[in-house]
């Protein structure tokens, strides 16, 4: 598996820099600040080691949450919903790209109940020397989504840049495309993040945004992805750009700065890479980022991407967690990002998936208790979500070397259903009682609803009601991971309630 990237976190001077900056910020924009906010990038894990239907669609059809946002739906018209993690390797590139990634990640990936993967690719592996994409990458990201299809698992191929990329130490934008003006850049070995606010690194995002080579470059590596990947059966998606950031102008805010770039560099950026990937695939689903600054209650500032496949994608990160510090439960952190991250999909109608979540030390005393709040926020307004990271070691990663779930990452895995054909109703999960519950009014016509169903010391039984209502399934055994189906039509009302199984009552 060979050796990943060592691990960075935000260093307290970064932590204490960016809090003045947002609090600044969000007093001048005059918003309510969360008490700690998210804007992790470059993370990295410290060790290596599907649901048919990909060309969905996410018409008004598709039933809403809580919040009025639509949900994600397939073919056929039922509702998805997606489970799982970004899978990387930061550590490898050039003839070793990608090499840390196995099938294993897969396999364990579905062995565990999960049936989404976001899988980062890095511009400057794909295009070296500008003009010249690399072929040995582009097979090695086909072996990639082939075991990801043989396994059952939903991917996003992720166009990942940490702190712009490599001219500046990190992964992303090539060098050749890497424009800096000679502003200056000092690195912050211990404090990663502080470099996004280098003159140099906000200097060059700005020249990907306007010059028009470049604007050509980035949609000619789109055109490509497409091309090669479009028609793969394991492609849900594309993330055209992880966690952009920009440049502000003299005397600009942050929370301002971020919705002025949001509106008129990355607007326009999407626009023209949505056009770019229609002219090789028609079906998959686009997904576009705002700014990390949505993490500190700052609602975006992106204007509509005209497309029926927008998937917004926004991070879930809280500042003072990625420097090492337990949740507060009382600081309100995730009632702040639910309020500004729920308004561009409500005035859109587009639907969510957190691309990016988890903290970096999960085994803090509040943090089972983080991950429950986290996992319910998330059912209330999104159609998903990708844990950070699958891996094998310490760090972020969700398995130890031998392939255990770490420390309060199992609370992730939890019944849920990957696809519903029928209006839902209701989704929850109670932590306390280990019990799911879905209920939805069936089509008319003969549908089939998919229960996902993490392995478990207890094994699970299934209870089902409704006219015309019935299941593969009355029970799970203990220490299988199983899918389960209930069929309806006819419009009925159903109920499906999951509970512990014999050893255990909920």
């Amino acid at each position: 598996m060979g050796k990943r990237c060592r691990r960075q976190h935000v260093g307290p001077m970064a932590l204490i820099t960016l809090i003045v900056l947002i609090a600044t910020a969000l007093l001048g924009a005059s918003l309510a600040p969360a008490a700690s906010g998210g804007v992790k990038s470059g993370r990295t894990g410290t060790d290596s080691g599907a649901v048919t239907g990909a060309s969905s669609g996410s018409g008004s059809a598709a039933a809403p949450t809580a919040a009025g946002i639509p949900r994600l739906t397939d073919a056929r018209g039922r509702t998805l919903t997606l489970r799982g993690w970004n899978v990387e390797d930061k550590v490898h590139h050039g003839p070793d790209a990608l090499s840390a990634i196995t099938e294993r990640h897969f396999a364990d990936l579905r062995a565990h109940g999960f049936n989404f993967a976001r899988l980062l690719v890095f511009w400057d592996d794909l295009e070296p020397r500008r003009g010249r994409y690399s072929e040995s990458y582009l097979r090695k990201i086909r072996r990639i989504l082939d075991w990801a299809h043989e396994h059952g698992v939903h991917v996003v191929i992720d166009a990942h840049q940490d702190v712009f990329g490599p001219a500046f130490g990190h992964r992303g934008i090539p060098v050749w495309a890497t424009r800096t003006d000679g502003l200056p850049f000092t690195p912050h070995p211990d404090d990663w993040f502080a470099e996004y606010f280098e003159p140099a690194v906000q200097r060059a995002f700005t020249h990907l945004y306007e010059d028009a080579d470049l604007r050509r470059a980035q949609a000619r590596m789109w055109r490509l992805l497409a091309d090669r990947f479009g028609g793969h059966p394991a492609v849900f998606g594309y993330d055209l750009i992880n966690e952009p950031m920009g440049e502000p102008r003299a005397g600009e805010d942050l929370a301002r700065a971020a919705r002025r770039i949001e509106a008129t560099q990355l607007t326009p950026m999407y626009r023209r890479l949505a056009a770019a990937i229609r002219t090789r695939d028609r079906s998959n689903h686009l997904f576009i980022e705002p700014t990390p600054i949505v993490g500190e209650g700052v609602p975006t500032g992106l204007g509509r991407v005209p497309d029926e496949r927008v998937v917004y994608a926004p991070h879930f990160y809280n500042t003072a967690m990625e420097a090492g510090a337990d949740y507060d439960p009382a600081a309100g952190w995730i009632t702040a990002y639910e309020n500004a991250v729920t308004a561009y999909p409500r005035e859109h109608s587009v639907p969510v998936v957190v691309g990016e979540w988890g903290p970096l030390n999960s085994g803090l005393p509040n943090m089972r208790r983080f991950h429950d709040d986290a996992l319910a926020s998330f059912t209330r307004y999104s159609s998903g979500w990708a844990a950070y990271v699958w891996c094998y070691g310490g760090g972020y990663c969700a398995l130890d070397r031998d392939g255990r779930l770490r420390t309060n990452k199992e609370r992730t895995a939890t019944p849920y259903a990957p696809a519903v054909a029928g209006t839902v109703r209701a989704d929850t999960y109670v932590p306390a009682r280990e019990t799911y519950r879905l209920a939805y009014r069936s089509t008319r016509r003969p549908g089939t609803t998919v229960l996902s169903l993490p392995p478990s010391t207890t094994g699970w039984r299934i209870e089902v009601s409704g006219r015309t209502a019935h299941s593969s399934a009355r029970s799970v055994p203990p220490g299988q991971a199983r899918q389960v189906r209930v069929w309806a039509f006819g419009g009925a009302e159903v109920e499906v309630t999951v509970r512990p199984g014999s050893d255990r009552r909920g």
